[in-house]
């Protein structure tokens, strides 16, 4: 085989059942192809999972941690990690199988992908389950399981600072909380105690592979294809960060928080369970006040200009805490769509939902679901256990987040998300389940922007997604970006001259015309879209809760703009059309398979 470049063509897999742990080989058209990271992972998934219907959380479900080629190297904003598996949170229509779901992918930043690089390995597939908790323990070639039950039901902040004094901080790690080990069907999986894979329940996977952490330390670098063009690629790539004063300052001074206040202006913002687009109080939790009352320390992930999170200390009543945020979907998410405007308050619950491993978004989403039943008096405090679950209520909500993550009472259902509290309740509380084939929506909400947002969270192949976007040409440009290990936050500076193809032309040495590194994308959410079609997801799934065809926002710029079903019929006709998908089924066409190289699919 013609040596590889920019890339080792090794996966390190661990089989927790049996404990054997070995390197397999990577087929060289498949790093071409698939290039790392997501869409790496989604290929090895495939490939593993033969037949549909698997349990998510059979042993046999891979869970594949995947960097994509350019993470380890100086390039900025591109330290990216996707953990891609079966999901275990979401469902079709018309059921198949019993456990018929999409694949999940979750993206994290940090340091966590880069160390994965530099101890020699492409990514890691774990597969089986562990007779007892442990975590894995890599250092180059020398690969070991080690017992974690002194450390199973440990939050995540406390553990990152027992890992950091055992370990020290050249080591990096990812692990779960309580809501992993408790299988909670949102869990996350957290680095540096605060940076999350936080959607589609890849922590529950991880939990139920009694896996508590990887941690990873590494002194290798794969040899690059071309290195001194590989120099003056990233020389140039630092000069247009360094020339960008106004757009790197934006990043550094407040991060997705500055979306807060703009989003709230323009209607486009999750409040009251999303039965509004503007939060009335948002000059209480918008980045002025974060960077006046809490926020105290800027920082970045691995080579990034940008140091778009922020940390800081919250005093009053829910202070004393030292955490991250909040940031944009968590600002929201459980404050303006709960109507919280306390923003220690808001600061708390944040904290302790990634104390937990738990994803904030499906978080807020659930309560603001249990906040409205209440209020339509669908449910009462006995259905609640007692928890006086009212809007802008902060300690009603810190109280239900640790009944979810422990399982006790209502939270057993509520840990499933909203699709499972609908079907409860009944009364037609489905039309303000807010939810796309079982996977809560982000933050960002529809009415204003209703065909833009019904195609990207109606399209998204891992169940509603603000990441997935509207037109297919971008959709395929982020899954080729999270497949690189870039950052979507800086993909407007790599363009031209320092595009993300001539990167990867120096690094691997593989020459893509601009139409084949645009296929790339297009293949890989082809592919995606496959095991969904595969496992019985069908036009009839790309759907929207009813919320956004009949409750038309009361205030602010989305006041009394609604879609009609006609709307949405011709806008996603018309994204089918521009796909080669049947517009009966939305399964992608015979040719289009086969254009793509994917008639192993067919």
């Amino acid at each position: 085989m013609d040596k590889i470049w920019g890339q080792y063509g090794v996966l390190l897999d661990v089989n927790l059942t049996t404990k054997e742990i070995k390197k397999t080989a990577i087929p060289k058209d498949d790093l071409k192809h698939y290039l790392g990271g997501r869409g790496l992972g989604m290929k090895i998934l495939w490939d593993r999972i033969k037949e549909p219907g698997l349990d998510a959380f059979s042993p046999e479900n891979p869970l594949l941690f995947m960097p994509g080629p350019f993470s380890g190297l100086p390039i900025p904003s591109s330290s990216r990690t996707t953990i891609v598996t079966k999901s275990p949170r979401t469902s079709p229509i018309n059921k198949k199988f019993e456990h018929s779901s999409t694949i999940s992918y979750a993206n994290m930043g940090g340091f966590f992908g880069p160390e994965i690089k530099y101890a020699g390995y492409d990514g890691i597939v774990i597969t089986g389950k562990a007779s007892a908790p442990v975590y894995l323990l890599i250092e180059d070639d020398k690969v070991v399981l080690k017992s974690a039950r002194s450390y199973w039901g440990m939050g995540t902040d406390s553990f990152d600072k027992i890992l950091i004094e055992k370990y020290g901080k050249e080591y990096q790690s990812c692990y779960i909380g309580q809501g992993g080990e408790n299988q909670v069907l949102y869990a996350s999986v957290i680095n540096t105690a605060a940076r999350a894979a936080g959607r589609g329940g890849v922590g529950a996977v991880m939990g139920s592979k009694n896996l508590k952490a990887i941690v990873v330390k590494g002194t290798q670098q794969p040899n690059l294809a071309k290195h001194k063009e590989y120099l003056d690629l990233l020389a140039k790539a630092r000069n247009a960060f360094r020339e960008d004063i106004e757009g790197v300052e934006y990043w550094r001074s407040g991060g997705t928080a500055h979306a807060l206040e703009s989003s709230s202006n323009n209607g486009t913002m999750a409040v009251r369970n999303y039965r509004e687009g503007t939060f009335k109080e948002i000059e209480m939790i918008n980045t002025k006040a974060a960077r006046t009352q809490i926020w105290k320390r800027d920082f970045a992930c691995f080579s990034c200009q940008l140091a778009c999170k922020k940390s800081g200390f919250a005093k009053g009543a829910y202070g004393g805490v030292v955490h991250d945020g909040p940031e944009y979907e968590t600002g929201t998410m459980v404050g303006a769509n709960l109507l919280i405007s306390d923003l220690a308050g808001l600061n708390k619950i944040i904290s302790i939902c990634d104390d937990y491993g738990i994803d904030i978004i499906t978080t807020g989403g659930v309560l603001g679901f249990l906040m409205e039943a209440r209020e339509k008096e669908m449910i009462d405090l006995d259905y609640l256990d007692g928890i006086d679950l009212t809007w802008g209520n902060v300690d009603a909500s810190i109280e239900m987040i640790h009944k979810i993550v422990r399982k006790e009472g209502i939270g057993k259902l509520a840990s499933q998300g909203v699709k499972a509290l609908a079907e409860d309740i009944g009364q037609g509380s489905d039309e303000f389940a807010i939810h796309v084939k079982g996977h809560e929506l982000a933050a960002w909400n529809v009415n204003t922007r209703a065909e833009r947002m019904m195609i990207t969270y109606g399209t998204a192949n891992r169940g509603a997604c603000h990441l997935n976007s509207s037109s297919p040409s971008r959709q395929n440009h982020n899954a080729m970006q999270d497949s690189l290990g870039a950052c979507s936050f800086a993909g407007s500076w790599y363009r031209g001259e320092i595009s993300y193809r001539h990167f990867i032309e120096v690094i691997t040495g593989i020459e893509h015309t601009e139409e084949e590194f645009a296929q790339i994308g297009e293949r890989i959410f082809n592919l995606e879209k496959m095991f969904n079609y595969r496992e019985g997801f069908t036009r009839i799934d790309d759907k929207m809760p009813e919320r956004f065809f009949k409750d038309a926002h009361t205030y602010g710029k989305g006041e009394g703009v609604l879609a009609t079903h006609d709307d949405f019929n011709q806008w996603i006709e018309a994204y089918y059309k521009e796909r080669g998908w049947a517009l009966e089924t939305s399964k992608p066409s015979r040719e289009k398979l086969v254009e793509l190289g994917l008639e192993f699919t067919a």
